[in-house]
């Protein structure tokens, strides 16, 4: 990074004449390096507890708010009111420094592979750092845009949130020169009352948003309307045959999807109509920040998906398996099994869904009406967890009934057990549920069989 060590703590108030370049800003002891600087946050421990470890493992400074713990000698100290108001302070203080573009992404659903998909695109032309993982919250983007190299020129960056004013205090953090959001769904129902609620929330993504920037949105969203009144930034809607940036499905295989924008054909190495859209956003910012057309094909074709996010993998038979485990609302759940009942498969059809957390009073509702998404075109159906009870009554009602195996939450191990049974060489089976559902191990359970 581009930051010295008499930088910071001029920054802070605090006199310091030693020029040292800091080599990292870590808030994880276990990650700190020669010259890093500690910032020392609240968790399950109080990272102050950690200065010493961080110390010895080459810290040579270190944010310090506890009234109590002392901070070892010999570690220069920052004494701040607030370790992690002070670790977005200096965040964003970086980010003035490096003076790039910034662009934000939010949604209820896609804004990982939207954000993995724009930084391919981006990256044809410019020196880019993105989001990490899922490093999107309060702690996780100042990490992301403090890691960010010295000779970066466009930040990409992931906006999530849980509650409503978390992306307000994000957006102006980061003061994004572009800004989109993927689509609304029930994500954070539970904490945000209404799909209307997650809209509200969602739109802060424009509180710190360059009044003379840029700002893309789903057009089939009525619900944000109403919020573009107050916009100054130009706008621009995308979608599968509306919108101001067209897309048109071409061909879906197991392996990519084309589609066309106007005379355009791109290639996007995964499947589905919500991949699509994804990709619309990282063709409208590649355009507006003048990207070639061939430019932006390229890095479509073969953008890098973060992990667990609608990815191939192979059991140890050689069944496919596509794992989508990261995490699940309704919506998301319903394009995932839309697009893999559509695929020109050979082999059997298996769906195994995982309860979605966070639902609400209306998680019942919202879990029974998967069965719209599941048809004659899946052969086995496996349900687990106890929100997965109300599809499986609507399911035993239907033509599917005896395609249905139920496990409760309790019997992760049998579920298992089961699938390895059932699992044939030339099986495709797709795996969706929220995170701490964690059908990442039975993910690993398939691979390693």
């Amino acid at each position: 990074m581009n930051l010295s060590i008499k930088e910071v703590a001029a920054l802070f108030g605090v006199e310091c004449a030693d020029q040292t370049m800091i080599s990292s800003v870590e808030f994880d002891s276990r990650l700190v390096t020669t010259d890093s600087l500690f910032v020392p946050l609240a968790g399950t421990r109080d990272g102050h507890e950690f200065a010493q470890q961080a110390q010895e493992k080459g810290a040579i400074a270190a944010f310090w708010s506890h009234p109590t713990i002392q901070p070892p000698e010999g570690l220069l100290i920052i004494e701040v009111s607030d370790t992690l108001a002070a670790f977005q302070k200096l965040a964003k203080f970086y980010k003035e420094k490096l003076a790039p573009k910034v662009i934000a992404i939010t949604g209820s659903n896609g804004k990982t592979t939207t954000k993995d998909m724009v930084d391919a695109v981006v990256a044809q032309q410019f020196k880019t750092y993105k989001t990490q993982g899922n490093h999107n919250n309060e702690i996780g983007l100042p990490l992301t845009i403090l890691h960010a190299p010295a000779d970066t020129e466009v930040l990409v960056l992931e906006m999530g949130m849980d509650h409503a004013g978390e992306i307000e205090v994000l957006s102006h953090l980061a003061q994004p020169d572009v800004a989109a959001i993927t689509l609304i769904g029930e994500a954070h129902i539970e904490n945000l009352g209404s799909r209307e609620g997650i809209a509200k929330a969602k739109m802060e993504i424009t509180a710190g948003l360059d009044p003379a920037g840029f700002f893309m949105i789903p057009a089939d969203e009525p619900l944000l309307i109403p919020y573009l009144a107050e916009l100054t930034q130009q706008v621009e809607t995308f979608g599968l045959g509306e919108g101001d940036l067209k897309g048109t499905i071409q061909e879906e295989t197991q392996e990519q999807t084309a589609f066309t924008v106007a005379d355009q054909v791109y290639t996007i190495p995964v499947i589905g109509g919500y991949n699509v859209k994804n990709a619309l956003i990282a063709i409208g910012i590649g355009r507006y920040l003048g990207i070639e057309e061939e430019k932006i094909k390229a890095g479509l074709a073969d953008f890098q998906l973060t992990k667990n996010r609608t990815q191939w993998l192979k059991a140890a038979n050689g069944a496919a398996i596509l794992s989508d485990v990261y995490n699940a609302n309704p919506t998301a759940m319903g394009l995932v099994l839309d697009s893999f009942r559509k695929l020109p498969l050979t082999g059997r059809r298996i769906a195994v869904l995982a309860d979605m957390l966070e639902l609400g009073p209306d998680s019942a509702k919202m879990h029974a009406g998967m069965a719209d998404h599941l048809d004659e075109r899946f052969d086995l159906i496996f349900l687990y967890g106890s929100e997965m009870q109300a599809l499986k009554r609507v399911l035993d009602q239907s033509s599917l009934a005896d395609r249905v195996h139920f496990f409760s939450k309790e019997e992760k191990a049998a579920l298992i057990t089961q699938l390895q049974k059932e699992l044939q060489p030339t099986d495709s089976i797709v795996l969706k549920g929220s995170n701490g559902m964690g059908l990442v191990e039975v993910i690993d359970s398939l691979t390693a069989m």
